[in-house]
């Protein structure tokens, strides 16, 4: 009873950080999400705020003004900044 309750509140879902690209798979319906691990944020009062994510901010590698930073929070296959990674993968899964 309670195995059906709990699968209708929520989705069985897998990621693959990779450094090139993230990968959001969701069973029963394949990878739903296919983007580039690229984020563009700006810094604010030292906090980092993230404007772009994914496509959208691999547009913006070498474009940025100079205000705004566009990184890839994955380098060699680890996680290279955690509070820009974060914000990443809640956005990819916000687009999912």
């Amino acid at each position: 009873m309670f195995g059906k309750l709990f699968s209708l509140m929520s989705t069985d879902m897998a990621i693959d950080l990779g450094t090139a690209n993230t990968l959001v798979y969701v069973k029963g319906h394949g990878v739903q999400l296919d983007e580039p691990s690229v984020v563009a944020y700006v810094n604010q009062n030292g906090r980092k705020v993230v404007h772009a994510v994914g496509k959208e901010a691999k547009m913006m590698l070498g474009k940025t003004p100079i205000y705004m930073e566009a990184v890839r929070p994955m380098r060699d296959g680890v996680i290279a900044d955690f509070e820009v990674a974060e914000e990443m993968i809640k956005r990819f899964i916000q687009k999912v």
